[in-house]
């Protein structure tokens, strides 16, 4: 933090985190002291009109900054990298860095433009950018509800389309709702029905993306709905969600993802379903893996569970 009688400048690099554009710096310093400090090493161009002000690696806040920067006026940054700067969680690639500016607006082609080691600057140009889908921050970005709705319709496949979707549902960042009103303003949106699907998944109560899978699944095969993310008190008084639960044939259904196979995950779900059991309920377990690629074993599974319950299947 600046102190209190801190220049202009200093108080212009502390809010971007050290990148500053050429413009910027001849209205603080004259043009020959921006040069020198380029030509002696102490600032770095990284972009046309974009100079750091500090050696070493980039921070990603400083990637966010060079991107938005050099994209020009009007840009904001988009996407995962909106929804990150949000502070959603995950392992997600971040090779490229997602600019919006609107439709007309002149942005240079920043895609393999940038210095190496620095991710790519991808400028997205939309006719649909309403004020309310606009965030201030450091820098300026989309909200959260229209960087994931971004994030999901350009995401590679329908799969990560649905998981950064349920991400930000499942990590508090945003309600069904606010992104239903996104994709509500989008009516060329790119996976519209997906992500409506989607949303009323979730809002039913299925946040992660197997239990979404495996609501449809039953759902193509006829079988009832399951009672999503049901909340039950454990032995110790301690609430606990299930995945799948049908309450009038006290079924649960749990789907395993990788965390499970670690041992202190392995015996809580054990003591989790030893409780469900002494409780007098039925436990159904499977994987992520026979969710995706063995449907009819899971199906059959949970239709002879139900008959045992006394469910009957109607015509």
């Amino acid at each position: 933090m600046p102190s209190d009688g801190a220049s202009g400048l200093e108080w212009l690099l502390f809010e971007q985190a050290g990148v500053i554009t050429w413009t910027q710096a001849v209205a603080e310093l004259t043009p020959s002291k921006v040069r020198h400090l380029l030509s002696t090493g102490r600032w770095r161009r990284v972009a046309r009109n974009v100079l750091i002000t500090q050696g070493g690696q980039l921070t990603r806040e400083q990637h966010w900054w060079v991107a938005v920067l050099a994209a020009g006026d009007s840009a904001l940054l988009a996407g995962l990298a909106s929804a990150r700067a949000g502070g959603l969680r995950g392992a997600w690639r971040s090779d490229v860095v997602d600019v919006l500016v609107p439709y007309g607006k002149r942005a240079p082609d920043l895609l393999r433009r940038l210095p190496l080691g620095l991710p790519a600057v991808r400028v997205r140009r939309t006719r649909h950018l309403p004020d309310v889908d606009r965030q201030r921050g450091r820098p300026d970005r989309t909200t959260m509800a229209r960087a994931l709705v971004d994030a999901a319709q350009w995401a590679p496949g329908d799969d990560e389309a649905q998981v950064i979707l349920a991400a930000g549902c499942q990590q508090r960042r945003v309600t069904p709702a606010e992104i239903d009103a996104v994709i509500e303003r989008m009516p060329q949106l790119r996976r519209r029905v997906l992500m409506r699907q989607t949303m009323a998944d979730v809002a039913g109560g299925a946040e992660a993306l197997s239990e979404i899978d495996f609501v449809r699944l039953c759902r193509r095969h006829r079988l009832p709905p399951p009672d999503q993310q049901e909340r039950r008190k454990d032995a110790r008084g301690r609430v606990r969600y299930l995945d799948a639960y049908w309450r009038r044939w006290r079924l649960h259904a749990e789907v395993d993802g990788a965390h499970h196979m670690d041992a202190r995950h392995w015996a809580a779900d054990l003591r989790r379903q030893n409780e469900i059991w002494v409780a007098g309920d039925r436990v159904l377990r499977f994987t992520a893996f026979d969710l995706r690629r063995k449907p009819e074993y899971v199906v059959t599974q949970v239709r002879a569970a139900l008959e045992a319950a006394g469910w009957c299947e109607g015509p």
